[in-house]
């Protein structure tokens, strides 16, 4: 393995995200110079092309074995790569199968898939061709026909040098997909174990160092270690699917049995679990690894992420500002690249707000379709736990292994034959297209700045071919908002029903201890003490707003959609802009037509303010329409790109 391990035992700097696209068509004679044009001009454009190597009069010359050994090695050497390519195909002309001999000499593919080329007979080249086939530097013509026997053109071998130059890169992390993580795995380049130590250097360099975000509690000191066990285990069994040795952060209110559940409280800064969180037993169970907790508003109270254990979470927009919350640490995490992945609650907006403050995808689902066991409560009634992403691929991802019936949450019943095989089935690019979605301008408030990105919006999914109807009016909307909140009421009760799970080594017995230590942030102090005057759920105040908003709110967005034959309804996550450290974070009234319905929304990025802050846009659907909202945000996702990574975080 002396390929591999100079491969990556090369220095991990931040180099640029593999751009490889597998050749899904061949490296023909007659038409790589087309087929193949910006992979030509990027070889061209690089510092390390040989002079007059390739001209538009010589590009369909046939390229001789030492000529191609000698542009392998350049872009290899230029790569940071030492071992030089040696030439055993003397003086003739490189055909397609001679390619991948010599390629493979430096590539070093760990699962090497079998091809079923008819023009490949079993015999000495079949193995390389299987090696580099899977490494994406030489495809066939089609999946039953290699090219066996071809001359490669000087336009074909200028492609595989500068796909091969990428692909000795070092693996860069940042903005990295799940997709592309998994091809890398694939391919030889990366290993889970150097993907985990690559985030927890960013975790170094940007949270405890640097801009100090401040997004992480506390990182599991085991995650090495798990990473080596998955490593072990694909090469002996492959993987288990597109998790397996993805590193994933959790919002600290996630029960983990390997590491403290603090929900931001020093008051439980110690408090082990017995158990893992359903949700995180799945993401285990899928081959994900638990990678860090991440800060959160104390107790999920607010949308600032500010608490007693983990203090002022920063944006990485704009280290002045808030990142959303409760859920601020995990959103601050991932849109700086410090996992793949991460998972928040949502109770008014705890998933959504955050996803929104960092260019993010976040996905509130149905309540029902995802088990809260394990996850610290702030209003059953509310409370759904849910991915936090770059990408609406990667939330998908994270939705399938997360969802699903738990006889420890009896809501989810409800999901029984309502899961799709799989939710990453609906990332149709052209999802939009036929689609009808309402405009509820009724939740869009009057800024100016959110509303230009909004209209801006509006347009990008006209163009994508969906049918908007405009300014869809709640029903019975004021009279919703007469209700009180749920929180203030059901906390006290079921997070003394969490302590005791906790079992007998629990450190306090019920929420008056916590508040007689004073443990916790003084910016909440009221806020408890007035969840804990509360003394029983039988009053008819706290069951008029279960009965009666729930009731109310789940009409209005049915009737809505009904009446206008709709897929799906849209209005900014956040009626307000991002505000300073300090500020008090208010986001309008959108969230309450999830919150107070159950209902799911996908929140996408839409764009930014003109100081160059995060807005985020809300689809929400019908109950268990996660596969239509789904399809709707990544079409939408696609057709603009407004996701950029943050400057102060390279």
């Amino acid at each position: 393995m002396m390929r591999k391990t100079m491969i990556r035992t090369m220095s991990f700097v931040l180099a640029g995200l593999l751009l490889l696209a597998p050749l899904a068509a061949p490296l023909p004679s007659a038409s790589a110079a087309a087929g193949h044009s910006s992979e030509l001009t990027s070889f061209l454009a690089q510092e390390w092309t040989p002079q007059d190597f390739i001209t538009s009069s010589t590009q369909q010359s046939a390229i001789q074995a030492t000529e191609f050994v000698k542009l392998l090695n350049t872009a290899a050497d230029a790569a940071g790569f030492k071992q030089p390519i040696m030439n055993k195909s003397g003086e003739a002309a490189v055909k397609r199968e001679a390619a991948a001999v010599l390629l493979d000499q430096i590539i070093d593919v760990p699962y090497p898939h079998k091809v079923s080329y008819k023009d490949v007979k079993s015999g000495a080249y079949l193995p390389s061709i299987e090696v580099i086939t899977t490494s994406g530097l030489i495809k066939g013509f089609s999946a039953s026909s290699y090219g066996y026997g071809q001359t490669l053109t000087k336009a074909d071998a200028a492609v595989i040098a500068y796909r091969l130059y990428q692909y000795l890169q070092p693996f860069n992390p940042v903005e990295a997909s799940i997709a592309s993580i998994q091809t890398a795995m694939e391919t030889g380049r990366l290993t889970s174990e150097e993907l985990v130590g690559l985030y927890l250097a960013r975790i170094h360099q940007y949270d405890d160092e640097g801009p100090k975000l401040n997004s992480i509690i506390q990182v599991n000191d085991k995650a090495i270690a798990l990473a080596k066990e998955l490593d072990a285990e694909r090469s002996k069994l492959g993987a288990r699917g597109p998790l397996h040795g993805i590193p994933v952060i959790l919002k600290d209110n996630f029960d983990t049995a390997d590491m403290p559940t603090t929900g931001g409280s020093l008051a439980l800064k110690d408090s082990i679990p017995d158990d893992d969180a359903y949700q995180v037993e799945k993401l285990r169970e899928a081959g994900a690894i638990i990678l860090a907790k991440a800060n959160l508003h104390e107790f999920a109270f607010g949308y600032t992420t500010s608490s007693s254990i983990g203090g002022q979470t920063l944006n990485p927009y704009n280290l002045t500002r808030v990142p959303g919350g409760s859920s601020g640490g995990t959103g601050a995490s991932i849109a700086a690249s410090f996992a793949a992945v991460g998972m928040g609650s949502d109770t008014g907006g705890s998933i959504r707000v955050p996803a929104s403050f960092n260019s993010l995808v976040g996905i509130r689902p149905t309540i029902g379709l995802s088990s809260r066991d394990g996850i610290m409560p702030l209003a059953l009634t509310q409370d759904t736990g849910g991915p936090i992403a770059r990408t609406v691929a990667d939330a998908a991802a994270v939705l399938d292994a997360t969802v699903g019936y738990d006889p420890n949450d009896v809501t989810t019943a409800s999901s029984v034959g309502r899961v799709p095989d799989s939710y990453l089935d609906y990332l149709d690019a052209n999802g939009l297209q036929g689609a009808r979605i309402g405009i509820v301008r009724e939740v869009f408030g009057t800024d100016s700045e959110i509303n230009t990105v909004m209209t801006k919006a509006i347009q990008e999914l006209k163009q994508g071919g969906a049918t908007l109807v405009d300014n869809i009016a709640i029903p019975n909307f004021k009279e919703i908002n007469t209700f009180g909140s749920l929180s203030a009421w059901e906390f006290k009760f079921q997070f003394n029903d969490y302590l005791a799970g906790l079992g007998d080594d629990r450190p306090y017995g019920k929420l008056s201890d916590i508040i007689a230590t004073g443990l916790f942030d003084p910016s909440i102090a009221e806020q408890l003490k007035e969840r804990d005057a509360k003394e029983s759920l039988e009053d008819e105040t706290y069951k008029d707003i279960v009965l009666y908003r729930t009731r109310l709110a789940q009409q209005a967005v049915l009737k809505m959609m009904a009446d206008y034959d709709l897929d799906a309804l849209i209005f900014p996550t956040s009626a307000k802009q991002i505000v300073e450290l300090g500020g008090n974070q208010t986001i309008g009234d959108g969230f309450k037509l999830s919150s107070f319905t159950g209902y799911p929304t996908v929140t996408v990025p839409a764009g930014f303010t003109t100081d160059n802050m995060p807005v985020g846009m809300d689809f929400i659907g019908r109950p268990f329409s996660e596969p239509t909202l789904i399809k709707l945000a990544y079409s939408f996702e696609q057709g603009t790109q407004h996701r950029r990574a943050p400057e102060l975080t390279p």
